[in-house]
């Protein structure tokens, strides 16, 4: 009897032996499966994303790559998700924090700082003063204040549009206390589905505005025309009119200074692998259709969505005007002004790229300039004017958003990861 259990307890300790090795074999599998498939491409591009980001910490050199001759500055730490910035009649910043459901202004009066410094680094905000709170998912911002003539504006007499994600909300601004009163709702949004960002944009001919609402999905037929769309309406009149459609996600709007022509980011669809289709840079005319979901890019097919037949369209598609490449995410857009600018800059144009989740190799995580002449002609090949959001490692710092160029050579610049606000300022001739 004693064998026989001996040799009873052998064969389980063996069967338990060739199945733990063969276990072991199965998730090796599994895993090789998982690292070589879309499910791979995937978990690299998110891991980096749910890692915290590093602190940016009070006095230490930021961790940023800029041309010679500009330098970056920390202006605003604690403003978590800061997107959309924006200036009041007295020159304060606004910031849109959508997660946070929130609006804040970081007034910087501080006079401590030498004159010197306070000159090269511009200062920084004594604190954020939140406006407005308990919003859903406030993105766009929009300042209008009344005329007084002689091209000058009443500084008591602004209101501040807000885009949440179900409407337009219009606000009565006070400069001096940093307060917002709520007045109206201008418009309301669609807001089922994905891609909550609403963001305004006044019309060059300064009676409308301008409200993009992206697709509420990867790609598909939408039921609602508002979507993948740009909506214009009038401030002082209630309800919106499709301006622009077939655009998937176009988040950021900005104006040619020259030309007066609309220019957009547009976001491409997932899941046609690392490098399709192209993100694109748009110029938007009332009225046009982008192609989006049966084309992307220079009005290239998209084939996977309509493999067989798509419907027969009553014009043809506006092409991209420059095609960025795929899942660099771009936001932010603000041309280059002549004052305090390198000359050899005038008219170029930058963007935010915000970088990308869902790509094996990530890519974006910087702002680039592109060489463009008077009329938006491309006039060379992109080139990096900020580098460092992403470090050592896969290790992302922070990922750009909006952007807000002014003369003297400086820019405000939104991050949504590290929760800052960055100064760049030019400290010399390049």
């Amino acid at each position: 009897m004693k064998t026989k259990k001996r040799h009873s307890c052998y064969n389980h300790v063996n069967y338990m032996r060739k199945y733990s090795a063969v276990s072991l074999v199965v998730l090796v599998v599994i895993i090789g499966a998982i690292f070589v498939s879309p499910v791979g491409n995937f978990l690299a591009g998110v891991l980096p994303l749910l890692r915290p980001a590093p602190p940016l910490l009070a006095g230490t050199p930021l961790p940023f790559s800029l041309p010679e001759g500009f330098a970056a500055y920390l202006y605003a730490a604690d403003v978590p998700d800061a997107r959309v910035i924006i200036r009041d009649p007295k020159n304060t910043l606004l910031v849109s924090e959508p997660k946070e459901g929130k609006v804040v202004a970081l007034p910087n009066t501080d006079t401590d700082l030498p004159a010197e410094a306070s000159a090269q680094a511009g200062g920084k905000a004594d604190r954020a003063v939140a406006l407005l709170e308990g919003l859903n998912n406030p993105h766009g911002l929009l300042m209008r204040c009344s005329e007084t003539g002689f091209e000058s504006v009443d500084q008591d007499d602004c209101m501040l549009y807000v885009a949440e994600s179900h409407r337009v909300g219009a606000y009565r601004y006070d400069a001096d206390t940093y307060t917002a009163i709520f007045e109206r709702t201008v418009t309301t949004l669609p807001d089922d589905g994905g891609h909550h960002s609403r963001t305004l944009m006044a019309h060059p001919d300064n009676k409308r505005v301008l409200v993009s609402v992206g697709s509420s999905c990867n790609v598909c037929v939408e039921e609602d025309e508002r979507r993948a769309a740009i909506l214009a309406f009038e401030p002082d009149r209630n309800g919106a009119t499709l301006f622009a459609t077939g655009l998937r996600n176009t988040v950021f709007m900005t104006t040619h200074y020259v030309t007066g022509d609309i220019w957009g980011t547009d976001m491409g669809r997932d899941n046609l692998g690392d490098d399709l289709p192209p993100d694109e840079l748009n110029i938007i005319r009332e009225g046009g259709w982008y192609g989006w979901p049966w084309f992307y890019g220079k009005n290239i097919e998209d084939m996977k969505f309509s493999p067989n037949a798509r419907p027969s369209f009553a014009k043809e598609p506006v092409p991209s005007h420059i095609d960025i490449p795929a899942h660099s995410a771009p936001l932010g857009l603000a041309f280059i002004p002549e004052e305090g600018w390198p000359e050899e800059w005038w008219y170029d144009l930058l963007v935010a790229y915000h970088g990308s989740w869902n790509r094996s190799m990530p890519t974006g995580y910087k702002i680039v300039r592109f060489p463009l002449d008077a009329h938006g002609n491309p006039e060379g090949p992109p080139a990096d004017f900020m580098t460092g959001f992403m470090g050592e490692g896969s290790t992302l710092i922070g990922r750009p958003v909006d952007l807000l160029v002014e003369p003297g050579g400086v820019m405000y610049i939104s991050d949504d990861r590290a929760g800052a606000i960055y100064r760049i300022a030019r400290t010399g001739e390049n």
